[in-house]
Parts: C-alpha cells; structure tokens; sequence
C-alpha cells in the first residue's frame, strides 16, 4: 500500500471511500465486485501511478465505508452508472480511464455502453459483456450451473442469513475455494472482506445488486466505442471461457488477454500479470 493515501469524496449525492496513488487529472478509476472492496486494487494502483495516471479505487455504494442507500432500487445499474460519471467530476477527470472486475466489470461495462461520461480507455477483468452473458446463458446448461448463485441471492433474507452467519465465514470460504492458490487472499485481507460483509446492512445492499438487476440486457446502450481490453483468467470457477469470443461483436476495438492458469480474481491472483498487460495495452493504445 505504499504511496496509497484513503479519504472519502463526495460523487452523485454520495459519499465515497476511494484510494489514491499519483497526482494529476489523469484518472484511472477501479471499480471492484462481489465480495471485495477498493482493496483488492491493492496491486494496481501503484502500476498505473507509475504510467503517469492518477489511479483511484473506490468503495462501490453499498461496500465499505461508502454511503449505504437500504431501497433494493437504490442499486439500479443507472444508478450505478451515474456513480462512475458522478466520480470522475468530483476527482476532477480530464481524461479517463474506467477498470472493473465482476460486479464492476459490468457496471463499467454498462457505463461505457451508455456512453455516460468520455472516455478514453476501458479496461474489464473476468466480466462478461451483458448481451453477450445474456446470449450465453440461455443456451449453454453448462453457464447456467455455474450462475446458480446469481437466483440463490435473488432470495430474500436467507443469502445474508447463511452468508453472514459466523462473521462472514461463508466469505472466506468462498473466496479460499475459488482461488488456485492459498495464498491470493493473506489472513489481513480475509479479515477486511469479513468485517466489510459482517456490518449491519451491508450484506442486503451487496446483494442488492442482484436483485435490482436481474436482466442485464437492459445494461446496454448505443454500444462501447472506445478502446477496450479484456483480461480474462481462463480457470474462472462462475464464468466460462465461452463469454469471451462474442464480444468483439459489440466492441469495435477490442484487445483480448488470456490468464492461464488463473481464477476469476486475476487482479489479487496474478497482480504482476495483469498489470504487465495492462501497462503494455496503454502503451500501444491510450499514450500518455
């Protein structure tokens, strides 16, 4: 966490915990999933400091120490979206670059769909684009399986009664079976996803994000119009290799980057990967 500073800004009639590594209006704003937090940038921030761009990982709302709306539609992918434009002006954006992975795959994939605020990069780690999940899910049983828990969390109140059960060991469980190596999440960050998920009404507003949007169609707009890369570790426990080919059909200028050997959380997983292909994609694409 070296050279990382933590403060909180206020974005879209919220507030926000962010980290921040670098100076500048260069702004590279990360964007986390399910279960994580702003912490699971930990290896990414420092990179892109280093490439000249002032690099922020946020607390999404509902996580963390960010605001905690308690309405269900609260977590609506347009508000979502209005989260990442509202962001960027409030750090003062002149240019832009928009990173997610998981839950903020999709709601970067969303934001630049919709064309919500300029942008000059986008960046997607293991999340598929919506139409093309979409497609994908409704023919292949195989995807299907693997997106069980998406209608188990859809349920009211018993996903955060057995997820939350034990502080949050159903967290670590997860997160421990899922990974391909026993170290990607140290005891210190175990305990900070624990405690984030345990707080009260946390867990309904992670969830939230299911149950407000259960048609990821409906993500979509005019369509992704600027440079685009895809990281994807190909040994993904939720989602399968087969979401990732369809998506040149809706991204013009798309650059994919396989991870072998390495499971949906690539940027804990194989930080030195990632950020090597990420640094050699903004070199050839997005120049300082």
């Amino acid at each position: 966490m070296t050279g990382i500073v933590s403060r909180s800004i206020a974005a879209n009639g919220l507030s926000f915990a962010v980290d921040e590594a670098g100076e500048g209006d260069r702004i590279a704003l990360f964007l986390h999933g399910f279960p994580e937090s702003r912490l699971c940038w930990r290896h990414q921030l420092p990179a892109l400091a280093t490439l000249g761009w002032r690099a922020v990982g946020v607390d999404m709302r509902g996580y963390g120490q960010s605001s905690r709306p308690k309405e269900r539609e609260a977590y609506r992918i347009d508000h979502l979206v209005a989260d990442v434009a509202g962001l960027f002006d409030a750090l003062g954006a002149r240019r832009r670059l928009l990173i997610g992975h998981d839950w903020g795959g999709l709601v970067a994939w969303a934001a630049a769909s919709r064309r919500v605020v300029p942008l000059d990069g986008l960046i997607i780690v293991n999340a598929p684009h919506p139409q093309v999940y979409a497609a994908i899910v409704q023919r292949s049983w195989r995807q299907r399986l693997r997106s069980w828990y998406v209608l188990y969390f859809a349920l009211p109140w018993l996903p955060e009664a057995t997820v939350t059960a034990g502080h949050a060991w159903q967290v670590e469980r997860a997160l421990r079976r899922t990974a391909l190596r026993e170290d990607v999440f140290p005891p210190e960050i175990i305990a900070h996803y624990r405690h984030n998920a345990s707080q009260p009404g946390v867990m309904t507003a992670m969830l939230n994000y299911y149950r407000a949007n259960m048609n990821v169609r409906r993500f979509v707009g005019p369509g992704v119009e600027v440079p685009t890369l895809l990281l994807w570790g190909d040994r993904d426990f939720a989602l399968g290799n087969e979401l990732v080919p369809g998506t040149a059909a809706y991204v013009p200028d798309l650059t994919i980057h396989m991870l072998p050997g390495v499971s949906h959380w690539a940027p804990e997983e194989a930080p030195d990967q990632v950020n090597a292909a990420m640094e050699e994609w903004l070199a050839g694409r997005i120049p300082v």
